[in-house]
C-alpha cells in the first residue's frame, strides 16, 4: 500500500475509524520501509511459536499453510488450514490459500519456477493480522495479510493482484534483490505489479488487449472515487476522489518524481516501467505473459540486473533478454523497444 494514499487517510476527519486504522498501519510499516533500501533484513513482527517443519511433497507441487492471528499483531497466528484440507468458511482463509495455489501454479506453468525460491519454498499466510490492518505484506517467509478497515479499505485477500504482487516481492529477493531505494525501488515494486497482474490475466485466461492492467481492483470500499491502487495502462488514473485526492503516478520519464519519501517515491515512479511494460504487452498481443512477461522474468532471474539497476539499465537488460530469447530482428525486440520509447526512458 503506497505510504502517501495512507498519510492521506490518516488527516481526513471524514474517515474518522479509517484515519485511525491509517495511521496504526503507517506505524506498523515504518520499519520495513526503512530496512528495505538497505542489505539488512526488514524486523519482523513479534513471533509467538513456531509451524513444525513443511514434510518433503513433489516438486511441482505446492505446499500450503494458512494461520489465522485473531486480530492480533503476532505471527504466525493459529494454523487452520493446511495443504489438501478442506475449505474452513473463513473468506480471507479461502483467498488467501486459494491465491497462493494459484501463484504457485502460474510461476510453475508459465516459467517452470518451483514456488519462490525455486526449489520448492512452502507457502505460507496469516490472515486477520492485526486490527483493520490496512495492508498485505511479504516479510521474507510469509504473506501476511489485513482486514482493512471497512470504511475505505475492503480486505487485503479479496485482490489476486495484490497477492501476486506481495509473493513477487519474495522472487526478487531471491533473484535481482532490486533495492527498495529510488529507481531500483520504483524497478521493484514494478516487478511485482508486473507479475500481480499476470497472475490475475492467467487465472482469467485474458489475453493481453482484454486485460484491466489494474491493481488491488476491489479493494476500495463503495465510499471511494477510485478502481483500484493503481492502473498500469494508465498510470495516474486508479483513482480520483474529493477525499483522497487523485492518483499521482506519473506514465513518462519526463514527470518522474523526485522525493525523499516513500524511499525516494518507490510507488510513485512506478508507473513509468508499466506502462513501458503494458505497451509492449499490447503489441505483441495474446497472452501477456507468455512473450513480454517472459522477458521480464528472464531479465529478472537474469545477470544482467542488480541491487541498483536503475530505469535505463533495466530497460537496456530487457532489450538484451528479448534478442537472447527470441533474436535481433524479432517482434518481441521491437516491441520492448517500443514501450520503453514510450515512455521516454529509451530514445523511439
Amino acid at each position: 500500500m503506497p505510504p502517501y494514499l495512507l498519510a492521506r487517510i490518516a488527516v481526513q476527519p471524514q474517515f474518522e475509524h479509517a484515519a485511525v486504522a491509517a495511521r496504526r498501519t503507517l506505524d506498523r510499516d515504518a520499519p520495513f520501509r526503512e530496512f528495505r533500501c538497505t542489505d539488512e533484513r526488514p524486523p519482523s513482527p513479534p513471533h509467538e511459536g513456531l509451524l513444525a517443519e513443511a514434510p518433503a511433497h513433489p516438486a511441482g507441487t505446492p505446499f500450503r499453510r494458512i494461520s489465522d492471528a485473531g486480530g492480533r499483531e503476532v505471527l504466525p497466528g493459529r494454523l487452520v488450514r493446511s495443504e489438501g484440507e478442506p475449505d474452513t468458511g473463513d473468506e480471507a482463509v479461502t483467498e488467501a490459500y486459494d491465491g497462493l495455489g494459484d501463484m504457485f501454479g502460474f510461476l510453475f506453468e508459465a516459467y517452470g519456477r518451483d514456488s519462490i525460491d525455486g526449489a520448492g519454498l512452502p507457502l505460507d499466510a496469516t490472515v486477520h493480522y492485526g486490527r483493520d490492518y490496512d495492508n498485505a505484506f511479504w516479510d521474507g517467509e510469509r504473506m501476511v495479510f489485513g482486514d482493512g478497515d471497512g470504511e475505505v479499505f475492503r480486505g487485503f485477500t479479496n485482490s489476486l493482484s495484490v497477492i501476486g504482487h506481495e509473493l513477487a516481492h519474495g522472487v526478487t529477493e531471491r533473484t535481482a534483490n532490486l533495492r527498495y531505494q529510488d529507481q531500483s525501488g520504483a524497478l521493484n515494486e514494478h516487478v511485482s505489479d508486473v507479475f500481480g497482474a499476470l497472475l490475475e490475466q492467467y487465472v482469467r485466461r485474458q489475453e493481453a488487449r482484454d486485460a484491466s492492467w489494474l491493481i488491488g481492483e476491489g479493494l476500495f470500499t463503495d465510499q471511494v472515487e477510485g478502481v483500484a491502487i493503481r492502473s498500469m495502462i494508465a498510470p495516474g488514473t486508479a483513482y480520483d476522489d474529493d477525499v483522497l485526492g487523485r492518483d499521482p503516478q506519473p506514465a513518462h520519464f519526463r514527470d518522474f518524481i523526485v522525493t525523499d519519501d516513500d524511499n525516494g517515491g518507490v510507488h510513485l515512479n512506478s508507473g513509468i516501467p508499466n506502462r513501458a511494460f503494458v505497451v509492449a504487452a499490447l503489441r505483441l498481443g495474446g497472452p501477456a505473459w507468455e512473450r513480454a512477461g517472459r522477458v521480464w522474468y528472464d531479465t529478472l532471474t537474469s545477470d544482467r540486473i542488480g541491487r541498483d539497476t536503475d530505469f535505463a539499465g533495466f530497460a537496456a537488460a530487457t532489450l538484451d533478454t528479448a534478442r537472447a530469447r527470441y533474436g535481433d530482428t524479432s517482434a518481441e525486440v521491437l516491441a520492448v523497444a517500443e514501450g520503453w520509447g514510450e515512455v521516454g526512458v529509451l530514445a523511439d
